[in-house]
């Protein structure tokens, strides 16, 4: 049977239409993958930006103990609290549309992730806002009424204050202080411990020590263990596998209704953490890609999706724990679209998600400084 010119068009339209239509692959199952050139992308280019992946893997020692340590040295009383991982080499995958269409390394190893930990934290933090167990707006002190929010400065503290890193909240949480962490280089102990107080929401700080007050504030909330809500409502409807775990510090446990619980880190700071696998990663980017519907089921809300990746009045370049592509500090990536946002942990552990070109891109243990090289190059063979 001949084709006519309308039935080539129309056979051109349908094919243009199944490539645009975005992928979600099934639980625990085989991802499908397509070659780059089915969507016009050049193989050369493309295989050039994954060759610069892997020969710029991150400096610091695969003994992530001592790379922890050494990192950060600078703040007093620092130390190991939870647990680490010797990690693996350079490793990663590009989806499109939802489908592989290229990895590298061994995407299937369980790793420290770090500080894209923070992405999670903040989704769990979404759920409760969805489920309207708290409002960002609303002070944490009313939820969290016992000793943790004394004081005038830390009633004011709201829960976006918590989740957008300017709360500039005073305590001790798990033995740390929070102004040990991530101090000046100017100044000695006595300067940080008595510094003037920022009014919450004027300026970013980026401090564990209040990430993982947001962490323990949560777990009174939902009341119960927070990688249990985030398996619950998010991990296994994407199909992510079992062998993510999520650790809180050896010192990190407290009574919960009667129940002994541990509450987690933010990062890995001082250990513990989410330990993932790449592939886990790139679902969980393709949720947000996806503004948080997966295969036709709203898993979170579009309205928290929208307000965790919009600029913070403190920090142009971070939201709700994403960081964003905007103009206006060193953090912005030349020749990379402003609406790309990404989860961003030590060690070079990034999800980066471009809504424009329909992309998820994880990448582990890449030299941090060459993100932006990268994620140009996976562009430029658009």
């Amino acid at each position: 049977m001949k084709l006519n010119s309308s039935s080539f068009l129309l056979l051109f339209l349908w094919s243009t239409f199944l490539l645009g239509q975005r992928y979600f692959p099934p639980s625990h199952g085989a991802w499908k993958k397509k070659e780059p050139k089915e969507f016009k992308i050049n193989s050369k280019k493309l295989e050039s930006a994954i060759d610069f992946a892997m020969e710029n893997e991150y400096s610091g020692s695969r003994d992530l103990r001592i790379a922890i340590l050494k990192g950060f040295a600078h703040e007093p009383y620092h130390k190991i609290l939870g647990p680490t991982k010797k990690r693996g080499g350079p490793a990663g995958l590009i989806l499109k549309n939802g489908y592989q269409i290229a990895s590298w390394g061994d995407i299937k190893r369980v790793d420290m992730t770090f500080s894209v930990t923070k992405s999670y934290l903040s989704t769990v933090a979404g759920l409760a806002v969805d489920q309207n167990l708290i409002s960002t707006k609303e002070k944490v002190s009313t939820t969290v009424w016992e000793t943790t929010f004394d004081g005038s400065h830390n009633q004011q503290i709201t829960w976006e204050h918590l989740l957008n890193q300017s709360s500039d909240w005073s305590g001790t949480l798990w033995g740390g202080h929070d102004w040990a962490d991530r101090p000046p280089k100017e100044g000695s102990i006595d300067d940080w411990k008595n510094r003037d107080f920022y009014t919450p929401g004027t300026r970013f700080e980026y401090n564990d020590v209040r990430v993982n007050l947001l962490a323990y504030s949560l777990l009174q909330v939902w009341r119960k263990p927070l990688p249990q809500v985030l398996k619950e409502h998010i991990m296994d409807p994407i199909g992510a596998s079992t062998t993510w775990r999520w650790f809180g510090y050896d010192n990190s446990w407290t009574d919960l209704d009667g129940h002994h619980v541990q509450s987690v880190s933010g990062g890995g700071h001082s250990g513990g953490g989410i330990f993932i696998n790449a592939l886990d990663h790139a679902r969980f980017g393709l949720l947000f890609l996806n503004k948080g519907a997966w295969n036709g089921k709203q898993l979170i809300s579009q309205d928290w999706i929208e307000k965790a990746t919009a600029s913070s009045p403190a920090q142009v370049n971070y939201g709700y724990m994403w960081w964003l592509n905007k103009k206006g500090t060193s953090r912005f990536w030349e020749g990379v679209p402003e609406n790309v946002f990404y989860a961003a942990g030590f060690g070079g552990n990034f999800i980066v998600i471009v809504p424009d070109e329909e992309l998820v891109i994880v990448t582990r243990w890449l030299e941090p400084s060459q993100i932006r090289s990268f994620v140009k190059g996976v562009l430029d063979a658009l």
